[in-house]
């Protein structure tokens, strides 16, 4: 089974379409990516999967159960983890005190501890950050944070959205290796990203928006070798 499945889905903000009836999966283990242009709707995508605005019409299942119209405390709370644009970490929060805010719908200490040292292998350096405050870290820290305080929920399901937004070229090498990482260790990934080239070197399949549609599908492979993806999005002509 799936574990997110998007069907027939249209989102609208006020009179604007913005998603046109959106069909796709996320199987076990997969990092599937969307890749687009600005306004293509892959925000808007992770915005209603995450229940941070509601689809008029169509169904957002997560492992088979409808979602579509939970408030987003308790989409969270099944398993989806979402790591928005522009990070949105607590700048005046520790790095500590933003991990706890990821564990907040578990009771466990014990639990909460084992999460953070799995999340500390993967960033040793927020461990090295521990009590600093958010807002004082570099860019590539805070996406490094921002995803870490994701995965502190143990998510069914991360979404990522434009991870490598805004960062040098070497953190973007590093962000990528993460996702990879995470993704070797069993972590389900919907990767929305603005670097089409990055993305279909780490994703197994992927799909293109245009203007809140599919226009496209495939495996990584196939969408890098297809001469419109390399036109319009790889720069290749």
């Amino acid at each position: 089974m799936a574990v997110l499945e998007l069907r027939d889905v249209h989102t609208y903000y006020g009179h604007i379409h913005a998603l046109k009836g959106i069909s796709f999966k996320v199987e076990p283990g997969e990092i599937v990516t969307l890749i687009g242009a600005n306004g293509a709707g892959k925000s808007t995508t992770l915005r209603t999967i995450s229940g941070l605005v509601r689809a008029r019409h169509g169904q957002v299942l997560l492992n088979g159960e409808d979602i579509t119209h939970l408030p987003p405390h308790e989409i969270v709370a099944r398993g989806v983890g979402h790591v928005p644009e522009g990070r949105r970490i607590f700048p005046q929060l520790t790095v500590w005190e933003n991990l706890e805010m990821g564990a907040y719908t578990v009771k466990d200490r014990q639990e909460i501890a084992r999460r953070m040292e799995f999340v500390f292998s993967i960033f040793p350096r927020l461990k090295e950050r521990l009590h600093q405050k958010g807002g004082t870290l570099s860019g590539g820290e805070q996406q490094m944070l921002a995803i870490a305080r994701a995965l502190m929920m143990s998510p069914r399901i991360l979404l990522l959205d434009e991870p490598s937004m805004g960062l040098a070229p070497v953190l973007v090498e590093s962000i990528f290796e993460v996702i990879r990482q995470l993704n070797w260790q069993g972590t389900t990934i919907l990767l929305v990203e603005q670097n089409a080239h990055m993305a279909l070197q780490v994703a197994h399949r992927g799909y293109v928006l245009e203007t809140g549609r599919i226009v496209l599908e495939g495996t990584a492979r196939e969408l890098a070798e297809n001469p419109l993806v390399q036109a319009a999005y790889l720069g290749m002509h």
